[in-house]
């Protein structure tokens, strides 16, 4: 055989088993082609309709979220579908999605795949309906967000395989997510809300459904190994032990922790709990009852998260670059802050410079703002978990609160340095600028909540 043939002969089998492995492939079709059967409307009123084998839902005015929803439940599964929405409209596919009377009279709660024609251009991060908020928004991935094409039809693949979520548009990754609140749901089509007359017939539509419910697992994609996998489920996935992740907590004892101002963990005033590390409520008096705890390990370039949840007026901080031989008298050890604070209801809000005190901020000397959506708050909430990240590399810092940035800087800087000599860290020698620090959790007299509590280093 000659080269020539024996090449075409490779192609000619290669073709033939791609159409095969295709063939092969136990697609289902939840959507008929032709109407609605199999599939429910909840929550609003909004149009959907169904045209030339295309889905059709027009927003409306006065009406909350609207969902067209399928009558069965998935929970391993792969779903691919085209979806077009007009500019100025917001849409989203629900996954592993419930509705209970008992949950807010009904309303429709679960995993939102993101589908965002807006300037932001987050479509395909993992939002949390009426539950959590954002989990996965497309701040860390920006070829992600260019992937969507507004006005035109866009291919959508979503798996969700265990605890794993992950998404792509047009062929690019978008989204992986682990978690794991939620393992089973019906799939919904989404309508959002308007809030003036000129939306008013906007519309989202959505075509050639199709899912694998059936072994789900041998018929995933591999991942990109550049995009940020985030996991919320308090343990180590196999991703993160490769790329040099461990648990700085371990969910159940204070191995690695002792009392800032103590040579052993403290006796009281800390609790574990079903893998959760709380320090208690004893009147708001900074570092009086347990006290701070501090790693017994230092770190100078790394990145740490901490999942934190908040009890109405608290206040806390997770330090860094901790020196505890600085401060040997009364109130909390020195170092770096990443602020934790109801600002709502806790007088410290006000205080300090320009919002220097508030939630996410760098304590005293740079506060928090959102710097990932242009003309947007902070991402908090008083009622959930937030995720703490804070990234060192170098001198360079940066302070994220729920996936967004919302601080960066450089330590000893010259606008650094005149931010400390303006604050209340002016008298401590070379403030925040030691070559490496242990890391602390702070007793500032009110209950919070710290979990999955990671950290890599560089």
């Amino acid at each position: 055989m000659s080269q020539a043939r024996f090449i075409l002969f490779i192609f000619l089998a290669s073709l033939s088993l791609q159409i095969f492995a295709q063939d092969d492939v136990p697609w289902e079709y939840p959507f008929n082609g032709s109407d609605l059967t199999g599939w429910n409307i909840k929550n609003g009123t909004a149009e959907y309709q169904v045209i030339d084998g295309v889905i059709v839902g027009t927003a409306i005015m006065g009406t909350p979220n609207t969902f067209l929803c399928t009558d069965g439940t998935y929970g391993d599964f792969i779903l691919e579908l085209e979806a077009k929405i007009d500019y100025g409209l917001n849409s989203g596919i629900q996954i592993r999605s419930e509705s209970k009377p008992e949950y807010m009279n009904g309303r429709v709660h679960g995993y939102q795949v993101e589908l965002d024609p807006s300037d932001r251009r987050w479509t395909a991060g993992i939002y949390e309906e009426a539950r959590r908020g954002w989990l996965y928004p497309l701040t860390r991935n920006h070829v992600a967000a260019h992937a969507f094409k507004v006005g035109d039809w866009n291919h959508i693949r979503i798996e969700a395989i265990g605890p794993h979520i992950r998404t792509w548009v047009n062929g690019v990754q978008c989204a992986d997510l682990v978690d794991d609140l939620t393992s089973e749901g019906f799939i919904g089509l989404q309508v959002h809300s308007i809030r003036n007359e000129e939306q008013a017939g906007l519309q989202a539509m959505w075509k050639n459904l199709k899912i694998i419910s059936e072994d789900a697992e041998k018929y995933r994609k591999n991942r990109d190994p550049d995009i940020a996998e985030i996991n919320y489920t308090n343990h180590l996935s196999e991703i993160e032990k490769r790329q040099g992740w461990r648990m700085l907590w371990d969910g159940k004892t204070h191995q690695g922790w002792r009392g800032a101002k103590l040579d052993h963990f403290p006796t009281a005033g800390w609790v574990m709990n079903d893998g959760v590390l709380t320090v208690l409520e004893s009147g708001g008096a900074e570092s009086r009852n347990g006290g701070d705890i501090i790693t017994l390990d230092t770190y100078s370039d790394f990145e740490l998260i901490v999942d934190f949840k908040i009890t109405p007026g608290a206040n806390s901080g997770i330090k860094y670059f901790v020196d505890p031989e600085l401060n040997k008298g009364e109130g909390s050890a020195i170092g770096l802050e990443f602020q934790i604070l109801d600002d709502g209801e806790h007088p410290d809000a006000k205080m300090g410079v320009g919002g220097n005190r508030t939630v996410g901020s760098l304590y005293d000397l740079i506060p928090a703002y959102n710097l990932s959506e242009d003309r947007s708050g902070k991402r908090f909430s008083k009622e959930n978990w937030n995720r703490a990240r804070i990234v060192v590399k170098g001198s360079y810092v940066e302070h994220w609160l729920n996936e967004v940035k919302v601080v960066e800087f450089k330590r000893g800087s010259q606008i650094y340095r005149a931010l400390v000599e303006k604050s209340k860290y002016k008298d401590w020698p070379n403030f925040g600028e030691v070559p490496a620090g242990h890391i602390l959790l702070q007793d500032h007299g009110n209950t919070v909540h710290f979990k999955n509590i990671k950290i890599r280093e560089f």
